[in-house]
């Protein structure tokens, strides 16, 4: 596989950091490609670009990470696989080593991510995209950007895990938002931790009764280390952990599959549920897993009702309840239903008591976007939207109201049950104590109820 050329460009278009490996391609691809991203034309029938694709004999595949496009270009035959899996490597490359990957940390670091980006590729051939390899070879410090004054404030609850037993404290987020050069120092302030994240995308599908049809959960435990040296960990997970529904065993928490990180020694997980390893530098996954079926409760239940109270009317009341402890709380919830192309007008009213609710009509793309900041567990939540049609109301127009998708964010809450017992790190001196930080969250990958 050779990599003709790898750009970054801003939500606008403007060119970040562009890199010509090969000189085989004309240098205008960033513009090519940016027309085709926004007015996609080509095969297909959707109106999105898809991941890869081919224009003029260059082969261009792209990935969309916090707003930024990040592209590559080749001539070559090469793997979309391969393509894919290096774009998402570069990513986690700069957040390692960046912090936090946004435009203004991009700007700010650019000789820092042209570094970067002459050791992991050299002349269109992949080297290495492994941070603790590449730290030897790195010289420039990243520059901090200025943090906005409302985002230093936010805090996201993450649990403590050492001498503190069944205690939960909380810690600002940007902490495990930090870069790991130079993480054997203290000049730069940084402690001796350890973030883990245990991360679930949900995909479910609902019919219009609201009975749960299907449902999928891709589970990520992901760790962060600052630790000094290179210390052994032991991971502990739940001891009722099944692996396979078809064992013939019976556990509390039961997953489909499991893969681990190369560095992880799994010779104690089937017998006692424990992960041996030493972890590299920066940001990895120990182990990703998979869950199927529908035995799990998910966390949002979505129950619509559509009444005709005219012939050129249809009210669409739409109740949303949070099916998780009230101790926690989704953020960010959105809502989005499509509407018929007749509709002329539409009225929409929030439920009494709604705070931090806002919805929106987008008549270019025929469908309502309902926002809610905060969603409190067993709440419940309601929205009654009227729309008005130039024409009688008939089957036709029913069918093409919906589907109905969500999306949201829930920290300290996963479906799956899936938990970490104990983190611990095996180093005989006292004076070696790290903290070790984990957190818990829940995303909507798919979460989608048809009306139809």
């Amino acid at each position: 596989m050779r990599i003709s050329q790898l750009f970054i460009l801003s939500p606008r278009g403007d060119k970040i950091i562009a890199k010509d490996y090969r000189v085989d391609v004309m240098r205008s691809t960033d513009e090519v490609f940016f027309r085709k991203y926004k007015f996609w034309d080509g095969p297909g029938g959707g109106t999105d670009a898809p991941p890869f694709f081919t224009v003029d004999g260059i082969h261009y595949a792209f990935m969309k990470k916090n707003n930024l496009l990040l592209v590559l270009t080749t001539r070559s035959n090469a793997s979309p696989s391969l393509l894919a899996e290096l774009l998402v490597r570069l990513t986690k490359l700069l957040k390692d080593y960046l912090g936090v990957l946004n435009e203004d940390n991009l700007r700010k670091n650019f000789v820092l991510v042209y570094e970067l980006l002459d050791e992991i590729i050299d002349y269109g051939y992949l080297q290495s995209t492994n941070t603790e390899k590449l730290v030897p070879y790195i010289f420039n410090e990243p520059v901090k950007a200025d943090q906005p004054k409302k985002a230093a404030t936010t805090s996201s609850s993450i649990g403590v895990i050492g001498k503190l037993t069944g205690k939960a404290t909380t810690k600002q987020a940007a902490d495990a938002q930090k870069s790991v050069i130079s993480r054997t120092g203290e000049k730069d302030g940084r402690k001796n931790e350890v973030f883990v994240d245990v991360l679930e995308r949900l995909n479910a599908v609902f019919n219009a009764n609201g009975t749960l049809v299907n449902q999928e959960i891709n589970g990520a435990i992901i760790m962060k280390s600052f630790l000094v040296g290179t210390p052994s960990l032991r991971l502990g997970l739940n001891e009722d952990l099944v692996v396979g529904r078809d064992s013939g065993s019976y556990g509390g928490v039961i997953l489909d599959s499991v893969n681990f990180h190369e560095c992880i020694n799994h010779s104690e997980f089937d017998s006692e549920r424990t992960l041996c390893f030493n972890p590299p530098d920066g940001e990895f996954v120990v182990m990703n897993y998979r869950m199927t079926g529908t035995d799990h409760v998910m966390p949002f239940r979505i129950s619509p009702v559509i009444e005709t109270p005219t012939p050129y009317q249809v009210e669409l009341i739409l109740r949303v309840r949070a099916d998780f402890p009230a101790s926690v709380h989704a953020s960010s919830v959105l809502v989005k239903f499509a509407v018929p192309r007749l509709t002329t007008s539409v009225k929409c009213e929030l439920g009494a008591g709604a705070t931090n609710q806002t919805y929106e009509y987008k008549q270019g793309d025929k469908c309502i976007v309902w926002l809610m900041k905060k969603f409190g567990g067993g709440s419940e939540q309601v929205c009654k939207a009227k729309l008005s049609f130039s024409q009688p109301v008939g089957p036709a127009i029913r069918r093409e109201i919906g589907p109905i998708s969500m999306n949201f964010e829930i920290p300290m809450f996963v479906v799956s049950g899936l938990g970490i017992r104990f983190l611990r790190i095996e180093e005989r001196s006292k004076s070696y104590n790290p903290q070790r930080w984990v957190r818990n969250i829940t995303q909507a990958n798919s979460y989608i109820c048809r009306m139809n």
